[in-house]
């Protein structure tokens, strides 16, 4: 870390799908339809340790790392590590929102973390890090590093909720941004060469007339809590339907609306879209190959809504990381 470098934390959130107490909670509140509650939303699959390891060998210039949770905590976590900063539900989201059990409210309320720094990168329990990265990785000149590629929304299953939140996303944007002026102000973002064969899914879409979407690449986002502010400024009434939803609806926003919002505001600085890749798990081998070799970055390893052993493919992955990451970290007992 070189001197100067920008303050950035670290925000992951996390839930133990399996905790007693939250499944009696969850219970109390579950609809008998309507809702989002796939058993792969919650599942945990034993890779945590080696986020905390993968961070500390990888981004030791971390300022702090702050740990959402319901409440429950891994066993071999260490709780008093300096770095380390316990968030419990209640000390960010608005009373009126809780309990939730759905990520989105628990996403769309992240600025209000207390103590949490001006930039940060926000991790799914499922990215990790698997090579060394740098703070302008992620931030360069007090900006998010991102990557401005447009495309089109294309369902590819029936009743796909997850499409539904980027429409509802993109309505947001649509209502805010007239898309012309930004291709004009941001035009030398926009049409980077970083991007590489991407610049063409841009040159392709500029000549429609409203956003139609973006590419989502699935990583670790690099915000400004002051994005979070705007947006929660201008659109106070879908943020806040949203956070009241227990459950997820086909009415809610996700966080990509705060990535989309800084895109379209110029606040991002264009970065290679290859720092990192997607795997689903159960459906590519090649993401052991991947996590073995380093062959990346940052990895998203996502689970699948297909049925497979979870317990055997679990195994295997764990067992995969604990080769790749046989060092314990400071933040384990």
């Amino acid at each position: 870390m070189t001197t100067g470098a920008p303050t950035i934390d670290f925000v992951i959130t996390w839930v133990d799908g399996s905790d007693e107490n939250w499944l009696r909670e969850r219970a109390r509140f579950l609809p008998d339809q309507g809702v989002q509650n796939m058993s792969a939303l919650y599942r945990d699959w034993g890779i945590l340790k080696y986020w905390f390891r993968a961070v500390e060998q990888f981004a030791p210039w971390v300022n702090q790392i702050h740990f959402v949770t319901w409440g429950h905590l891994p066993s071999w976590l260490r709780t008093d590590h300096p770095k380390l900063h316990i968030v419990r539900h209640q000390d960010y989201i608005p009373a009126e929102y809780l309990p939730t059990f759905s990520s989105h409210p628990i996403e769309l309320n992240l600025h209000r973390i207390p103590g949490l720094s001006e930039q940060f990168v926000y991790f799914n329990d499922d990215m990790v890090l698997t090579a060394p990265i740098q703070p302008d990785d992620f931030f360069l000149d007090g900006l998010p590093r991102d990557s401005f590629v447009m495309s089109a929304l294309t369902p590819s299953l029936v009743n796909d909720p997850f499409v539904h939140y980027l429409c509802n996303d993109m309505a947001v944007i649509n209502t805010h941004f007239r898309k012309k002026a930004v291709l004009k102000k941001q035009f030398s973002k926009i049409f980077s060469l970083k991007y590489g064969k991407l610049l063409f899914k841009n040159l392709y879409y500029s000549g429609v007339g409203n956003f139609t979407g973006f590419h989502n690449f699935h990583m670790p986002a690099a915000y400004l809590k002051r994005t979070f502010e705007a947006v929660w400024e201008q659109e106070p009434e879908i943020l806040a339907q949203t956070s009241s939803h227990r459950f997820r609806e086909r009415t809610d926003v996700n966080p990509y609306v705060f990535t989309y919002w800084q895109l379209c505001s110029g606040d991002f600085v264009p970065r290679k879209p290859t720092m990192g890749k997607m795997y689903t798990i159960g459906e590519n081998e090649a993401l052991y190959g991947a996590v073995a070799d380093h062959l990346y970055r940052m990895l998203c390893i996502n689970d699948t809504i297909r049925e497979i052993d979870f317990e055997a493919e679990k195994q295997k992955l764990t067992d995969c990381f604990e080769r790749a990451y046989p060092n314990p970290s400071s933040f384990e007992k």
